[in-house]
């Protein structure tokens, strides 16, 4: 019995057990339940996050492309303006000479001004024209008179047609029968060609007088309405055998210069600069000063800092127009020169005073600067710690770019991230701004360009320079030709020399 009771009572406790574990295995898929949704949840919210990551990224690279964009069209129009401002100067500047020849000095510059002064001086010439004609037609008609009187002839009128672009023109003309040759003399109604300056064009041949004209008809020809040479004066010209008409004093002096001398007043006096000169050492990173001492009324002076190539051509400064000039990487190898054209507070401009800088030798670098140079290339390789823009014209992040023989290499300071890595191209190039900047600018080879900050202009004239050496040393190829004869002589061979 004692047995029998034992068992009951461990079956009972067996069931209890078995009742225990029934309710703990459904808590427990209750539990495993909800830790699956739990998880569902989260790999949701995480793939909202990174969803919300990858947008957050390409809005910001987007954000950089559309910066960098805007950064490259700024340059772009900072370059065209300064080219527009250029021609602008040099229109202005050739403007204001033509109109001090013919003694017009306006006295504020500006388009209205300038406007008014080119039509004030085209109707004085007009005027001078007018005049000038005139009196040579009436001091000449008494040498017609003599010439029609001496000499008899049939005149007759002829219509000749002359085409021209906008249609076609009807002109008269007269003629002359001398003998069986026929010679035409245009009509006194043509404004640029009359009877009368036929007569002195004659004249001033040496034709003789009437007596002659019929026994020697070799010497004239039919006149070219189109290409009539022009009556010329000369004083004291003496035509043996024919009458000389007189001559008005002002057409002798209008036909005796050329024509870029007419009407041009000798200013005894105007501004100027003496003792013109450069201070300052012509070396990369130095500043040059063009100074002197301003006379004869000077207040003000427009200066351009010049380029004088090696083919004879120049080649104006973009934004150097201030007396002081920072020498760059950009002049190093080339002949520098500044323009000055002096000028008053009439707006009065004197003549341009030119000077070299360095004596007029080519720009080199100092020798702590060339023997830096040459200790990179001797070694192949060069690395500078420079600053790099990200994201906006303040944000400028620590960056290296580190040069070797066959590429480049850009990385940030803080992450090692590498920003571009590729070999040197053609189409790589660095633009340097001009002024007083520790700024340059890198085009890499697919057209995107990054801005860069150096710590001093000497380093960043010193890194342009080697890298610029680097990079033409990669195209500099030098070919070595072998002549194949049988099959022991090898090909022609070509290979890079670095």
């Amino acid at each position: 019995m004692e047995l029998l009771s034992r068992v009951r009572a461990q079956e009972g406790e067996i069931q209890l057990l078995r009742q225990q574990i029934s309710v703990a295995c459904l808590k427990e898929l209750r539990l495993l339940n909800e830790k699956y949704a739990l998880e569902r949840k989260f790999s949701d919210i995480r793939m909202a996050v990174d969803e919300k990551q990858t947008e957050a990224i390409t809005s910001a690279f987007n954000e950089l492309g559309y910066r960098k964009g805007d950064l490259e069209v700024n340059l772009k129009l900072t370059n065209e303006l300064k080219a527009v401002d250029d021609e602008r100067y040099h229109y202005i500047s050739s403007l204001l000479g033509l109109l001090a020849e013919y003694g017009i000095w306006p006295q504020v510059i500006n388009a209205s001004v300038l406007t008014n002064s080119v039509k004030l001086l085209h109707d004085q010439l007009q005027r001078k024209i007018r005049t000038s004609y005139e009196k040579i037609g009436e001091r000449t008609s008494p040498a017609e008179n003599q010439f029609e009187g001496g000499f008899p002839y049939k005149k007759r009128e002829n219509t000749d047609v002359k085409f021209f672009e906008s249609g076609y023109q009807y002109q008269k003309r007269e003629s002359v029968d001398i003998g069986t040759s026929r010679y035409q003399l245009p009509a006194k109604a043509e404004p640029l060609r009359t009877t009368d300056d036929m007569f002195i064009s004659r004249m001033q041949n040496n034709i003789p007088g009437p007596v002659d004209l019929s026994l020697r008809p070799e010497m004239y020809q039919p006149v070219n309405y189109d290409n009539s040479p022009e009556p010329l004066f000369y004083a004291g010209r003496e035509v043996p055998g024919a009458f000389t008409p007189p001559v008005d004093d002002d057409a002798v002096e209008l036909q005796r210069y050329p024509a870029d001398e007419r009407y041009n007043p000798v200013m005894i006096e105007g501004p100027s600069i003496e003792n013109f000169q450069i201070v300052g050492e012509a070396t990369p990173g130095s500043r040059l000063l063009a100074c002197g001492y301003p006379t004869r009324g000077t207040s003000l002076c427009i200066f351009q800092w010049v380029w004088h190539l090696e083919d004879g051509t120049r080649q104006y400064i973009e934004g150097a127009t201030n007396p002081e000039y920072v020498v760059g990487a950009d002049d190093v190898d080339k002949l520098i020169a500044v323009e000055c054209i002096p000028m008053d507070d009439k707006g009065h401009q004197g003549d341009l005073v030119k000077l070299f800088a360095n004596d007029q030798n080519k720009i080199k670098c100092d020798p702590d600067m060339q023997l830096e140079i040459d200790t990179y290339l001797s070694k192949g390789q060069a690395t500078f710690n420079v600053l790099l823009l990200i994201d906006s014209s303040e944000n400028w992040e620590p960056a290296s770019i580190s040069l070797r023989r066959s590429g480049y290499q850009i990385k940030m300071g803080n992450t090692e991230a590498v920003v571009i890595a590729e070999k040197y191209s053609r189409e790589l190039s660095l633009k340097i701004p001009s002024g007083i900047s520790t700024q340059f600018v890198l085009t890499c080879s697919d057209g995107s360009s990054l801005p860069f900050n150096t710590y001093d202009v000497r380093m960043r004239d010193t890194l342009v320079l080697t890298m610029r050496m680097f990079q033409s040393k990669v195209f500099s190829l030098t070919k070595i030709e072998f002549i194949r004869i049988n099959f022991s002589t090898p090909l022609r061979i070509i290979f890079d020399v670095y």
